[in-house]
Order: structure tokens, then sequence, then C-alpha cells
């Protein structure tokens, strides 16, 4: 069993019909989150969201990898050393 890891992942969605495929991935890994927040940024007509996860590092590179594989949208992670 491995260790779990306490994460953010920032997510840019410059295509705002991807946000139904964003929530049901993030609904999929919801047992791990610990909160989300979304800032919409209508001037750039970009999202930007920042998800705090507690998961195994498995769990947080393959949220993050199918994430930033929808068209439009870019996801990055930070892992704490924790």
């Amino acid at each position: 069993m491995s260790e779990n890891r306490l994460a953010v992942i920032s997510i840019i969605v410059e295509e705002r019909q991807r946000s139904a495929e964003i929530n049901s991935l993030l609904s999929a890994y919801g047992g791990y989150i610990i909160g989300r927040m979304g800032i919409p940024y209508k001037e750039k007509g970009v999202s930007v969201i920042s998800v705090v996860i507690d998961a195994p590092q498995e769990a947080i590179n393959t949220l993050t990898g199918k994430i930033g594989m929808l068209s439009g949208v870019t996801a990055k992670t930070l892992t704490s050393k924790i």
C-alpha cells in the first residue's frame, strides 16, 4: 500500500465546454479531495481551478494526467514532501 501525499493540482480551462468532464473526473476522485477553488477569469476567457488532494502518488498522477489530456485544458501538480 502506497503512502498518501499532499498535493495541489492547478488547472487552467481554456475551453469551458470541458467543465462537465473535469467535474466528472474530480467527482471520481472526490474521496481524496480536501477542497477546491474555481475562479472564472472573464477578461481572459479562462477559468482557473485549484484542487487540494491527499492521495497516493499514483492516484494524483492519474487524475492530473486525465485532466491534462482534455483538449483546451492544462493541469500541473505541486506535491509536498509530507
